[in-house]
């Protein structure tokens, strides 16, 4: 079996920094110093400072836990959600898998990010409006993974003797079904993590996200635009924040996926 570590590491990593981002960070994130706006990288303020004089390292810390901590949220609601609709798609009979699968071919046709603005943008801007228009359009993926893995599955032996014995659909779902369903999800789950961090800083960008002056990647990617050209150290710092993030997270679902896979060939 492949060696896990570096995954469990980097999870902890990110973990760590959403938990104690803040508590290290060394200036009070939403601050203003106006005499020293748009400072360069100095002692007291080691990234530089906004263009409200804000300090841009502690606002990145404090934007982790954003960040990070919406992401984690989304992508879990959808997991939950994506799975029992798979789950119930696998068990239902041919009616209801036609059903539910129709719903999320529906639900696929949209590009996500493309039908989260325009779900955000209709209930307005706010923490709860990015939540549930990146849930609505993320769940899907999961659905599909637990239904094949859940259509695979009806047919095994120990299943079939569990559903004759007389066992409850929720009784084979949870002792048969969902440890088989783990690994794929888990796999599932690390990509649209990844997804739900674009998604964010992408809604933040564009105004639908966190507001101001809660400090989160992708608005401070909306506050530095108009100094892209003139300062564009103010724009660097949080797109590199996303894009180092998103990366390290797929190269750890990278080898997660080819661990369970080896496993998987050698059982």
């Amino acid at each position: 079996m492949h060696d896990l570590r570096p995954v469990l590491i980097v999870v902890g990593l990110l973990a760590l920094l959403a938990i104690f981002g803040p508590f290290i960070a060394p200036n009070n994130p939403v601050g203003i110093d106006i005499p020293n706006r748009l400072s360069p990288p100095v002692w007291q303020y080691p990234l530089g400072t906004d263009v409200m004089g804000r300090c841009i390292l502690s606002r990145l810390l404090y934007g982790a836990r954003w960040s990070l901590g919406l992401a984690f949220l989304v992508s879990t609601i959808g997991l939950v959600a994506g799975s029992i609709l798979g789950l119930v798609a696998a068990m239902g009979g041919k009616a209801v898998d036609w059903a539910v699968m129709r719903v999320t071919d529906i639900f696929l046709a949209f590009p996500d990010l493309i039908a989260a603005v325009v779900i955000a943008g209709v209930l307005g801007a706010s923490t709860g409006s990015l939540i549930f228009a990146l849930t609505i359009t993320g769940w899907m993926r999961y659905a599909r993974v637990a239904r094949g893995v859940g259509l695979g599955l009806a047919t095994r032996g120990h299943v079939m003797q569990a559903q004759l014995a007389g066992m409850s659909g929720a009784a084979v779902a949870r002792w048969h079904y969902l440890p088989a369903l783990v690994p794929s999800l888990t796999v599932v789950w690390t990509g649209m993590l990844g997804r739900a961090i674009l998604g964010i800083s992408a809604l933040g960008f564009l105004g639908f996200g966190v507001q101001p002056p809660t400090p989160e990647w992708g608005t401070m990617l909306l506050d530095a635009r108009v100094h892209i050209r003139s300062i564009p150290l103010q724009m660097i710092w949080p797109g590199l924040a996303v894009v180092l993030t998103v990366l390290t997270i797929n190269i750890a679902g990278d080898v997660l996926r080819d661990a369970l896979t080896k496993e998987d060939s050698q059982s």
